[in-house]
């Protein structure tokens, strides 16, 4: 089969084998391409990353390291005036509404919930407000024995004038980001041809044979991943597919989620994370995680169930943010598993796996 995805290029495909044949961009197509980075190397409340170039849309990820309590918020182009807007949800709380603010919060968590990852989305149309979107993990406290903690977020900046050029990470808190801690801008535009794309594409498997268990084939470690998976049911009974990291089958993994915006559910001390939903549709998982050696590996997964087929159903949806209590490898390997201990996997469940340093 051939899996349609969202994939880092070009949005919707069916495949990458003529993409990657051709060196990743050749034929006019270009692809998310890295802007600027700014990673420090002392303690600052700010982190900025300048000279942009103007591009249509924006990825901005956040590897928010500190060793004392902080809180992102976004600034664009260096402006501390009251022209921001904002609407989160924290931890799967009511919506809370901010205006005319001086900054765009992108975590609500206790200030000592670090470290934390952002992926961020922005529209960088000129003349038009900068519309943006946040998905946030904080670590929380340290260990498999307490679930991260996440918040949505939906901003806009009331700026018509200029393209985004600057992007600015701001702690509004009393503590600093740390040496180490990183904003990297990524940028996207229909019009470009560039080869030298930010994600590299690590794995494409298929599992090739109905099983409950399969080991993708290792892949390069990365500091960023951008991971898809497609999950396909097979046999019988109820499937409980969940995934493992590098082999790790012990209580070494936590999450929170929420299905179909109901209240969240907590995991914690887990031997494993739900790679999908415990029933007998097909499942797409879309998922990035920050993949530091030295810290636990935090991850934002949004997925989507078919329930039962047909229009006359709406799909099943779920947010969900996770952590892997290991602090001495990075993530190099991906079991997919049925915990039920029924042959559940389909022959045509598929991996994708990018990555980026």
């Amino acid at each position: 089969m051939s899996l349609p995805y969202l994939h880092p290029y070009l949005g919707l495909s069916n495949g990458l084998n003529t993409l990657h044949a051709a060196g990743g961009g050749a034929g006019g197509i270009g692809g998310w391409v890295e802007l600027g980075r700014t990673t420090l190397g002392g303690t600052s409340d700010n982190i900025t990353v300048s000279s942009l170039s103007d591009k249509r849309y924006l990825m901005v990820l956040v590897d928010g390291q500190s060793s004392s309590g902080t809180r992102p918020n976004i600034r664009l182009n260096g402006d501390t005036g009251t022209n921001y807007s904002y609407r989160y949800s924290s931890n799967g709380g009511g919506d809370v509404t901010a205006t005319s603010q001086a900054k765009a919060e992108v975590s609500n968590h206790a200030p000592s919930s670090i470290p934390q990852f952002n992926v961020i989305y922005m529209a960088n149309y000129s003349s038009k407000e900068k519309l943006g979107i946040s998905h946030n993990i904080s670590q929380n406290t340290a260990g498999a024995g307490t679930a991260p903690s996440r918040t949505e977020t939906v901003f806009k900046h009331a700026q018509t004038s200029n393209p985004v050029d600057e992007v600015t990470v701001y702690n509004d808190q009393a503590g600093d980001w740390a040496s180490g801690a990183e904003v990297v801008v990524l940028g996207w535009d229909p019009a470009d041809s560039h080869t030298n794309n930010f994600w590299e594409e690590l794995l494409s498997e298929t599992v090739g044979s109905d099983t409950n268990s399969h080991t993708f084939a290792s892949f390069t470690a990365k500091k960023y991943l951008w991971i898809q998976l497609y999950y396909k049911y097979s046999g019988s009974g109820t499937p409980r597919p969940i995934f493992q990291f590098n082999g790790d089958a012990g209580n070494n993994y936590a999450e929170r989620r929420s299905d179909n915006g109901g209240a969240d559910n907590l995991a914690t001390s887990a031997s494993q994370i739900i790679a999908a939903n415990w029933d007998t549709t097909n499942t797409f998982s879309n998922f990035f995680i920050i993949n530091n050696a030295s810290n636990e590996k935090l991850g934002i997964q949004h997925w989507v169930n078919e329930e039962t087929a047909g229009a006359t159903t709406a799909p099943h949806r779920r947010e969900n943010v996770f952590k892997w209590a290991n602090t001495s490898n990075q993530i190099t390997s991906i079991t997919l598993k049925d915990s039920a201990g029924a042959s559940s996997i389909d022959a045509d469940c598929q991996i994708k796996v990018w990555g980026a340093d």
